[in-house]
This record gives structure tokens, sequence and C-alpha cells, in this order.
């Protein structure tokens, strides 16, 4: 009688997360990641220098902090030519060096294979090439296990769910923020800059990721969406 008592409560608790996983995914799409607002007072401006003053607060759909040279224009780009991704965290970084590289090794690697889908990737500054300049200045990692736990076990979820509600973000996620900076490669005019940050979101597809499955979720976006909107840019299919 015990065992079946044990058994009908543990239906029940399952049966009263469902409603909230459904409201995770009209809330938060239950994404692999998610964006989280960025403001001038965290951007680290030792990697944009000066040109930190131009960004203004980016769209839902943007980058958090953006800029577009409105004399640029976009229609005579159709190459580009992608520096190694750096990391610019400050000396307080937990980060180690391996680790470091391992971020910016893979960012780089998506950026050219992302990027070079869309352009003629080269080597050499020259006529129509954009010269893309990012850096990885902040990047935290995910906790494993109970990573995990949070959002594969329906009641774990659901807690994790509660939370998102109350403060906007899922616990034991990682994350990382950027900055990019595009120019001519030729003139160095400045083309466009971007700061973003994202975390991990919601979706089940991350409960089995190692430390930095996050991160390297959230470098997957970025490296997409760069290059989408340069190639919207560069056809004038959408003003950005």
């Amino acid at each position: 009688m015990k065992q079946k008592l044990n058994m009908s409560e543990r239906q029940t608790k399952v049966s009263a997360s469902l409603p909230l996983l459904g409201l995770c995914l009209l809330l938060s799409g239950c994404s692999a990641t998610q964006k989280v607002a960025v403001n001038q007072d965290n951007v680290n401006c030792a990697f944009l220098a000066n040109d930190c003053a131009l960004l203004t607060t980016g769209g839902k759909d943007q980058a958090g902090l953006r800029y577009v040279n409105p004399a640029a224009q976009g229609s005579q780009y159709n190459k580009v030519m992608i520096d190694p991704v750096t990391f610019w965290g400050d000396n307080a970084t937990s980060i180690s060096a391996s680790d470091q590289h391992m971020l910016v090794n893979y960012f780089s690697q998506q950026l050219n294979k992302d990027l070079g889908q869309k352009f003629q990737v080269v080597t050499q500054p020259g006529p129509g090439v954009m010269k893309v300049d990012v850096a990885i200045v902040d990047a935290t990692s995910a906790t494993p296990v109970l990573r995990s736990i949070s959002m594969i076990i329906p009641q774990a979820h659901a807690l994790s769910t509660l939370k998102y509600l109350a403060t906007g973000s899922y616990p034991f996620v990682g994350g990382a923020q950027a900055e990019v900076k595009i120019t001519d490669s030729l003139s160095g005019q400045i083309l466009a800059l971007a700061v973003d940050k994202r975390i991990g979101g919601g979706s089940i597809t991350t409960g089995f990721q190692w430390q930095w499955g996050d991160a390297e979720n959230v470098v997957n976006v970025w490296s997409e969406e760069a290059a989408n909107r340069l190639f919207s840019w560069t056809s004038g299919s959408v003003a950005q």
C-alpha cells in the first residue's frame, strides 16, 4: 500500500509540473540560449577603445549594443577577412588559459564555417573585403551535474522554470559576452560594432552538456547571426 501511495504521489508531482513546463515553452521557447541585457557600464572598452561611444541599445532581435555606419555601402562587400578571436577578460578572470584558448579557437572555427557559407573568406586586405575582429570579454561555465538535473528531471525543471520567472535566467547555466568590430580591410573605416551577452536557456537538449556547453551554444548563435546579418546587409535585403 505504501509503495502504491508513493507512486501516486510521484505521478501527482510530475503532473503538477507539466503546466510549468508548458509555461516555459510559452515564455522562453525553451531555447538553448537566451539574450541578456547589456549596458555601457559592463562593456570592456579596452577592445573597442574610443569606438565604445558609438554604441546604442539594440532592438529585440539585435545585439545588446550596436552601431552600423550609415555612410557605409554594404553592397560593395563580398569577401571577409576573419582575424583570430581573442580573449579580453580582466585580470580577475577565473577562466584558465587552456579554457580561454579552447573558447577562442572554437569561436574562430565557427565564424570561418558560418561566414564561409555566405562569403569568400580571404587572408589579405583588398577591395570588397570586410575585416571581422571578435573578442570574448567574459565567459562562465555551467555547473555540469546540477545543470543536467535541472534540465532533465521534470520536478527540477519545473523549479528551474520558477527561477526563470523570478530572475529571468535558469540556474546553473553558463554563457558568454563578446564584442565585434567590422571594418573596411583597406581603409579601416568602421562598418559596424556590436556587444552582446547570452546565457544558457531552458532547452532539455542542453541537459547532458559539459561545463562549457552553454558558452559553445552561445558562440554557435553568434556566428550564425553574424553571417546572416552581414549577408542581409551586403545584399540589401534587410536594413541593419
